[in-house]
């Protein structure tokens, strides 16, 4: 799994403002196929973003102008949504998000929250009423089928708190090899980084910039005076700063940008450094999870449950 992924978290309904600064007319399918030039090998997509079709054809132009050889090339992740978290309803899922990407298998299929979602349309924020608790031994047994027939490579969470990951690892036979969270130096994920990393489980960071620009983003991470006070020092973006201290993390990452300049920028953290002093002053920076749950949730007892989960940060 490329460490360096690019993220496509955007629906149609959020009028994303990164994307009219930044994408310049370029659809989706153009973008992707940008960052394949770029040098980007892992896509991160999922059936709420609307975004598999145009990676799919993406995949299928580079194949067709040679930037890669095979499919095998690319490391691709999806995620189950949360009206599609029943046992019976996984299989179903999986089939479909591979239909619109065009592809045999991903290698990466992830439960994109634990949630169950009774919503003919989605709405947000998502009334309470229409949130359940997930049944996850049937889910995650229907997930160990979508692994074991060869439509994913590897399986795994987003959003997972740790008595719930607990939970899944007493029963299943493929454990987890992946959650994503968000993760970033303002909301470093220090303890659940620990924990997983005791049981194999892969961190990778959503939003490791804050996502600023989006309805659901914010600018503290851009903004923070310790990351631009290095960056200065090193000679690099703050954006560099951030995903090289998550890089020296040991996790990996999804960063998302429709400049083909950035797009390369945030590629290039492999060739240096930070420093221990440097290192110590993140360590430092006041920590504060973003709500991206209670954005989307009308608070309720399985919100809570989730927040209460976090809450050893």
């Amino acid at each position: 799994m490329p460490l360096v992924g690019w993220g496509s978290a955007i629906t149609g309904t959020e009028g994303d403002a990164m994307w009219n600064q930044e994408s310049n007319g370029l659809s989706f399918q153009t973008a992707f196929l940008e960052a394949i030039k770029v040098g980007y090998r892992h896509f991160d997509t999922a059936s709420l973003y609307g975004t598999e079709k145009a990676l799919g054809e993406a995949i299928k132009e580079a194949l067709r102008l040679g930037l890669i050889k095979s499919r095998a090339e690319l490391f691709i992740t999806t995620k189950l949504w949360c009206d599609c978290t029943e046992g019976h309803l996984v299989l179903p899922a999986i089939n479909r998000s591979l239909k619109e990407l065009g592809l045999d298998y991903v290698d990466l299929y992830l439960i994109h929250w634990p949630l169950k979602l009774n919503q003919d349309e989605l709405k947000i924020p998502i009334p309470k009423e229409c949130i359940a608790a997930i049944n996850i031994k049937d889910v995650w047994e229907a997930m160990e089928k979508c692994q074991n027939l060869g439509l994913t490579k590897s399986i795994g969470v987003s959003n997972f708190y740790p008595r719930l990951i607990e939970e899944i690892l007493s029963f299943a036979k493929i454990p987890p090899a992946v959650n994503q969270v968000e993760m970033n130096p303002l909301w470093q994920q220090k303890k659940l980084n620990e924990f997983c990393k005791k049981r194999d489980i892969l961190l990778t960071g959503y939003s490791p910039l804050g996502a600023f620009g989006t309805n659901w983003g914010h600018n503290r991470v851009m903004e923070c005076d310790v990351l631009q006070e290095i960056a200065k020092t090193q000679g690099k973006t703050v954006a560099q700063i951030s995903l090289r201290w998550l890089y020296e993390q040991g996790v990996s990452f999804v960063v998302k940008s429709f400049n083909p300049e950035r797009m390369k920028q945030n590629l290039d953290i492999f060739n240096w450094s930070l420093t221990e002093e440097e290192l110590n002053k993140i360590s430092q920076i006041p920590q504060q999870k973003h709500a991206y749950c209670s954005l989307m949730i009308e608070h309720n007892d399985v919100v809570a449950e989730i927040d209460d989960g976090f809450a050893f940060q």
